[in-house]
């Protein structure tokens, strides 16, 4: 192997080695991001299971309220 030839390989590995710790970087950086939207959505859905949590109940007391007797009692008085 020649002096230029060793030059050439040790430029090539250099370089290789370089683009491959940049793509690593860009990897790592791109899962972090994932990771923080994940966390992001993850709290956005638990705030809406609440929310459609508390929004069931409401239409549970709505529904008795409605099927209740005297409800239907005071509606029949209205009409008349």
């Amino acid at each position: 192997m020649t002096g230029t030839t060793m030059v050439v390989l040790i430029v090539l590995i250099s370089v290789g080695f370089g683009v491959l710790y940049d793509m690593y970087k860009k990897h790592l950086e791109f899962k972090e991001r994932t990771l923080s939207n994940n966390n992001k959505t993850q709290e956005q859905n638990n705030s809406l299971k609440k929310q459609v949590s508390s929004l069931e109940e409401r239409v549970q007391i709505l529904e008795k309220i409605v099927t209740d007797q005297g409800y239907q009692v005071s509606q029949e008085i209205d009409k008349l």
